[in-house]
């Protein structure tokens, strides 16, 4: 088992670029990956709790099938205000869908952030704008930032018994070909490290010495939590490939894929799982490749989001819960 972190920043797909806006005091704050003109895009929802804006312009057949952004944010259903901002800031810019005038086209999901910090501070369109204005192709900062501020994993026995977490990033290279993908880890079950299968980041035992593993205390009959919906993995994957629409969003649902890989139990009744894909057109290659690519640097975003998370909250991070009881 190790904490170094994976390389690469979903930037490395040349023309997108990502900015963070954070409030370190509320434990909250919001992230959005933009995408100049307007890029083939894609989205696929798979925990049955989502919350989300303009999924359903991402299915094959639609008239649109292009974003100028993806908001990623704190806050539950009331973050979905932040995506007025990244919109005003894009139309100032001059881009967007034209319908006579320019609407810029902004899907976006949210996760639950309201029980680790102050409740009733959430992403607004101010906090939208903002993250905009940070926006860079040269991003990298992971962990305790942007929609990542509040995110935390291993719900199972309650908030205050849960892990911290982040947001993460990563990216793989094979010839011209880029893939790349960003994840904000909020997950019901645990982070494990795929490699050995030992969990990394979740639920912790009553003293907070350790980890349990929440897939196997789920078979206790002594388990009684009364789960609610306050989870979801959010993420954007992004390549500069060249995918029609339908292959945009079977991108987007390799990075499932991903997280199936180090997240257990994943795509929970209690979470919200909702990926985002964006295809920059740049490189012909097959569609195989690029969804096994996409698949694996998911699963690397994952684990950098609990490697570089700091403890928050009252809550510790994945880097300390090893040092207690992995290193001694």
């Amino acid at each position: 088992m190790t904490d170094e972190l994976f390389e690469g920043s979903i930037t490395d797909v040349g023309g997108l670029e990502v900015g963070h806006a954070t409030d370190n005091e509320a434990l909250t704050g919001c992230t959005v990956v933009l995408c100049g003109k307007g890029t083939p895009a894609g989205g696929i929802v798979r925990g049955p709790a989502p919350g989300t804006r303009e999924m359903a312009l991402l299915r094959p057949g639609t008239l649109v099938q292009e974003a100028h952004g993806i908001l990623l944010t704190g806050g539950s259903a009331f973050g979905l205000a932040a995506a007025d901002g990244v919109m005003r800031y894009l139309e100032e810019q001059g881009v967007g869908y034209d319908a006579g005038i320019r609407v810029p086209i902004v899907p976006a999901a949210v996760l639950f952030d309201l029980d680790v910090g102050d409740a009733s501070t959430r992403p607004d369109a101010r906090m939208g704008y903002k993250a905009c204005q940070k926006a860079s192709n040269k991003a990298s900062t992971q962990g305790n930032v942007g929609a990542g501020t509040g995110a935390t994993v291993g719900k199972l026995m309650g908030i205050e018994r849960a892990t911290k977490s982040g947001l993460g990033m990563a990216s793989l290279k094979t010839g011209r070909l880029v893939v790349a993908s960003l994840a904000v880890v909020n997950a019901f079950g645990d982070v494990i490290d795929p490699a050995n299968g030992k969990v990394i980041a979740g639920a912790r035992n009553p003293n907070g010495d350790g980890l349990i593993d929440t897939s196997r205390a789920l078979q206790s009959r002594s388990i009684r939590t009364v789960m609610a919906f306050k989870n979801t993995v959010i993420g954007v994957v992004a390549t500069n490939a060249r995918l029609d629409a339908s292959h945009v969003n079977h991108l987007a649902a390799a990075a499932h894929d991903g997280l199936a890989r180090t997240i257990r139990p994943v795509h929970t009744l209690y979470d919200g799982d909702t990926f985002f894909a964006l295809a920059t057109a740049q490189v012909r290659v097959h569609h195989t490749l690029v969804t096994d690519m996409a698949a694996t640097a998911t699963t690397r975003a994952v684990l950098n989001a609990v490697w570089s998370a700091e403890k928050a909250g009252g809550l510790p991070s994945a880097t300390l819960m090893t040092n207690r009881t992995d290193r001694g």
